[in-house]
């Protein structure tokens, strides 16, 4: 018997007893871990980590959000961005910069030769500093944020968690899910880091907060 055929035969005979309408969900299964280890101030812990990473996080509020993004957009010197469907208008900055809409669909080289993409997120991990996308209103398609090689991602801080698993109960598993732990980059065997093989070779994140900030007496 093969290795593949003894394996089989002990999943199989595991499960004989089991009925055949139970379904995964129909057993509880005790989850008594610890979910959470970002601590009380899962936002700051945030910002700590994605610029661990190697990203830029601008704090802002929602009045001055749009200021911000032009701001940010103007300072990278990006001409063309590419802006997805959905995207709040209340967040669309004015600028000098052509936006380009992803209806129909843009062209691999059309997104290869855009400057930057400008996108809003589904949540961020505060624990591991990343970024989710799940191709929601704002998001786009994948492809987005894979091609152009600056990403300028806009997310609240209300969308902010602080693990991995309560990321995960709040996402739809079925979704095309991008999580973006900083700038694309990677090493070869000598440890020679590259950026921008596998994604946007510059990545900025704009926090925006739940509330103005207050003015400074």
């Amino acid at each position: 018997m093969s290795t593949r055929s003894t394996i089989l035969a002990r999943i199989s005979a595991a499960l004989a007893d089991v009925p055949a309408s139970e379904r995964p969900d129909s057993v509880p299964v005790p989850r008594e871990y610890r979910a959470d280890h970002a601590g009380s101030n899962p936002v700051s812990l945030f910002v700590e980590r994605v610029a661990d990473h190697g990203a830029s996080v601008i704090h802002t509020t929602e009045e001055k959000a749009a200021r911000t993004i032009a701001a940010t957009l103007a300072e990278r010197g990006a001409e063309a961005v590419v802006v997805p469907p959905g995207f709040p208008d209340v967040l669309l900055p004015e600028g000098s910069f052509k936006r380009l809409g992803d209806v129909p669909p843009l062209s691999v080289d059309a997104l290869d030769a855009a400057a930057a993409v400008l996108t809003t997120a589904a949540l961020g991990i505060a624990l591991t500093g990343t970024v989710v996308l799940d191709a929601g209103q704002g998001q786009g398609r994948r492809a987005l944020s894979l091609l152009p090689d600056y990403h300028l991602c806009v997310i609240r801080e209300n969308q902010i968690v602080g693990d991995v698993p309560e990321a995960l109960s709040r996402l739809d598993p079925t979704a095309p899910l991008t999580f973006i732990s900083g700038p694309s980059a990677t090493s070869d065997i000598e440890l020679d880091r590259v950026e921008g093989v596998h994604g946007p070779r510059t990545l900025d994140v704009i926090v925006v907060a739940a509330r103005p900030a207050e003015e400074p007496s």
